[in-house]
């Protein structure tokens, strides 16, 4: 069985947190473009489908439809901005 690896300087503790430290470090690889980031992306979509459901009287159950319909209103708006 392979042995996990440590950090060089040899203490585990300074080993970077899971997959936050991940995500972080690929969003801030964008390259300093105007392109909205997969983490801006999902904060968008995460927030019109709450209004989605707000809009739809706050009944439960539509959970799955209220974000389909934000993802394609978000990168819609998002495909467009890229063309003006």
């Amino acid at each position: 069985m392979a042995r996990a690896k440590t950090p060089r300087n040899g203490n585990p503790s300074s080993k970077p947190s899971s997959s936050t430290s991940e995500a972080t470090s690929f969003v801030r690889k964008n390259g300093g473009s105007d392109a909205p980031t997969a983490i801006d992306l999902d904060s968008q979509i995460r927030q019109r489908a709450y209004e989605i459901y707000e809009e739809r009287g706050r009944i439960p159950g539509h959970e799955e439809e209220d974000w389909i319909q934000a993802e394609r209103e978000v990168h819609a708006r998002c495909h467009e901005s890229q063309f003006v």
